[in-house]
């Protein structure tokens, strides 16, 4: 059975330099990724194994993001293991959704097209139950919203580092 993915393609005005720059330096990410909430990044570890720790604050609260690279080949691809956090970085449920995958296969490419970059994000479930799985086919069709607009701040922060 074929996993459920979720796929994000984005064009940028940008060189892949510059695109895979925004996506592996920590005071670069932080300005996109967790659009309306503050993006405060603990670790960046851009290397195989190594992790991104990733705390987003919001109305009082934090949310923690896990991330441990499998694959990095600058500047093409990222391949990382998603997963939510504890306030001590361990692997724990989605307390809104306990039925959320509790880990995310995500695979990132950076296709240079002439002048531009294009980049491909796709997200599925790994080593995840049948309701984990579920729960990810139900909600694809939202994933957009937060995807889209960290790659809104994304194309405006490449404008900004280019004027």
């Amino acid at each position: 059975m074929a996993l459920p993915e979720f796929v994000l393609e984005r064009r940028f005005n940008a060189s892949r330099e510059l695109v895979w720059r925004s996506w592996t330096e920590a005071d670069l990410l932080a300005r996109w990724y967790g659009p309306g909430v503050e993006t405060v990044i603990h670790k960046l570890d851009v290397t195989p194994g190594g992790l991104w720790l990733n705390e987003m604050r919001m109305g009082g609260g934090s949310h923690y993001q896990r991330v441990e690279y499998t694959e990095v080949i600058a500047p093409e691809k990222l391949v990382w293991l998603h997963s939510v956090a504890d306030a001590a970085w361990n692997i724990a449920a989605n307390p809104m959704m306990p039925d959320w995958p509790r880990v995310l296969l995500t695979t990132v490419t950076f296709l240079e097209e002439g002048d531009e970059t294009v980049v491909r994000l796709v997200w599925a479930p790994h080593e995840a139950s049948e309701a984990e799985i579920s729960c990810f086919a139900g909600a694809i069709s939202g994933l957009d919203k937060g995807w889209g607009k960290g790659m809104d701040l994304l194309a405006e922060l490449l404008e900004e580092l280019q004027a």
